[in-house]
């Protein structure tokens, strides 16, 4: 992951930009003093599903708004729940009228990049709160600590669903697997996702709808396996519903005849 640190002024207005890693303090309530305040804040996603090679992007928009007008948006960082810190690798500020700034911040999330230390570890998947402070000119402020957060999550994968024998005859026994992996960003590979409940879903033909048959937990290299009884032709499928640190996914059907 790129982890960058912007100049200071009016948020990086220059652009220029320097490759560092840090830790920050512990997320704290937001804090504030006068009329200063941010009037929005909004992320181009609620979550970045990151994998083991490409990076993923996120754009944060805030805008902040004094009487007194704003002389400054700082920061524009990101904190991991591990307690680094991710500074945009591009930043613009505009000021929309006399008493507001607006502020772009866009971030890239990589687990393979060339710099060892700005990799993502594991350690940094879950829950990131974005730090930036708004500054008035007659000295009020309004600082974002931990109210404004986005989620950051090790990819899943889940293999093709396989449903056997097919065709089946109705009323006997089909067996059913799978396996569930997700990436493993300290060593860039996708692994098994082990002792994690992943639902078995079924659609009758001619429906569009599926149905949660059982719940399957995966076993210690993230293989899923078990029997159905098979009453009606139609499509198995897995489906992870995720977690706090990992994507959901949903596996690629197996459709079945009766015989």
């Amino acid at each position: 992951m790129r982890i960058r640190t912007a100049a200071t002024g009016a948020l990086a207005a220059s652009g220029t930009l320097a490759l560092l890693t840090l830790l920050a303090p512990a997320a704290q309530a937001d804090t504030h003093k006068g009329d200063t305040t941010f009037t929005s804040v909004t992320f181009s996603t609620s979550t970045v599903n990151v994998g083991v090679s490409a990076a993923r992007s996120l754009t944060v928009v805030a805008t902040a708004k004094d009487d007194s007008g704003i002389k400054g948006i700082y920061g524009g960082k990101l904190i991991s729940p591990d307690d680094h810190i991710a500074f945009p690798h591009a930043a613009t500020c505009t000021r929309p009228t006399s008493t507001t700034m607006k502020c772009t911040w866009t971030y890239s999330f990589d687990a393979n990049d060339s710099d060892d230390y700005a990799d993502l570890q594991n350690t940094r998947a879950g829950t990131w709160h974005l730090d930036a402070e708004a500054a008035a000119y007659d000295t009020d402020f309004y600082t974002l600590d931990s109210s404004r957060s986005v989620k950051v999550k090790r990819y899943a994968k889940l293999t093709t669903t396989q449903a056997s024998p097919e065709p089946v005859a109705k009323g006997r026994t089909l067996t059913v697997t799978g396996a569930l992996t997700r990436a493993n960003w300290n060593t860039n590979v996708y692994a098994g996702y082990t002792s994690q409940s992943v639902a078995l879903q079924f659609k009758k033909s001619g429906s569009s709808t599926y149905a949660t048959v059982k719940n399957v937990t995966t076993d210690s290299a993230g293989k899923l396996r078990t029997t159905v009884t098979a009453n009606a032709a139609g499509t198995w499928r897995w489906k992870f519903a995720g977690t706090s640190t990992t994507s959901p996914v949903t596996a690629t059907g197996d459709s079945v005849a009766l015989k």
